[in-house]
C-alpha cells in the first residue's frame, strides 16, 4: 500500500490470514455458540411478529445483524474452515435447542413464550396488541386474510407461539 495524491491509498488489499488450526475453530465455534445464544434472548425480549408481516425495516434489522455479527463470529477468519465451523454450529445449536425443548416445556415456554390472546369475544384486547408490536392495522390485515371483515363475530384471535394468528369465531365472509 502506498500513499497517492489525490487518489488516497493505493494497492492489494489483503484479507487477514489466520491458521485454521483446532484451538482457532474452536475460538469461532464458543464465540458463533455466545453470539447465537445472545441473539435469541435479545430477540425473545424484543417480541415477535408473523413472518409474513415483516416490513421492510424488519428485513434490513435481520440482514444487517447477519452482517454484524458474522465477522465477530469468525474472528477476521475468511478462511473455509472458519466458515464451514461457523455455520456447522449454528446448525448443530439450532438443532440441540430443538430437542431440549422439547424435553423441556417449562424452557420451551420461557424462550418461546406461550400463545397470546389479541382478541376475545369480539373486543380487541389493545394491551396485548402493543405488548407484542402488533399495530391495529397490522391486526386487522391479519383478520381480512382469514376472511374476516373485523373482530365482530371472533371469538377469539391468537397469536400463536410460531408468529402465526388463528381465529375462532363465525364462519368468515
Amino acid at each position: 500500500m502506498r500513499w497517492h495524491p489525490g487518489a488516497g491509498l493505493i494497492g492489494t488489499v489483503h484479507a487477514p490470514t489466520h491458521s485454521s488450526s483446532v484451538p482457532v475453530l474452536l475460538i469461532v465455534a464458543g464465540t458463533t455458540a455466545g453470539i447465537y445464544l445472545f441473539l435469541i434472548a435479545i430477540l425473545r425480549l424484543i417480541g415477535r411478529r408473523q413472518l409474513a408481516q415483516l416490513s421492510v425495516l424488519d428485513l434490513i434489522v435481520v440482514l444487517l445483524l447477519g452482517s454484524a455479527v458474522e465477522t465477530a463470529m469468525i474472528h477476521g477468519d475468511l478462511s473455509l474452515p472458519a466458515g464451514l465451523v461457523s455455520a456447522g454450529t449454528l446448525i448443530v445449536l439450532n438443532r440441540l435447542l430443538s430437542w431440549v425443548f422439547l424435553k423441556s416445556p417449562r424452557l420451551s415456554q420461557l424462550v418461546n413464550g406461550g400463545p397470546i390472546l389479541l382478541v376475545h369475544n369480539g373486543q380487541v384486547l389493545e394491551g396485548h396488541l402493543r405488548r407484542v408490536g402488533l399495530t391495529r392495522p397490522d391486526l386487522d390485515a391479519a383478520l381480512r386474510g382469514r376472511g374476516y371483515a373485523g373482530p365482530a363475530g371472533v371469538r377469539a384471535c391468537v397469536l400463536e407461539t410460531d408468529g402465526t394468528i388463528s381465529c375462532i369465531g363465525e364462519r368468515p365472509r
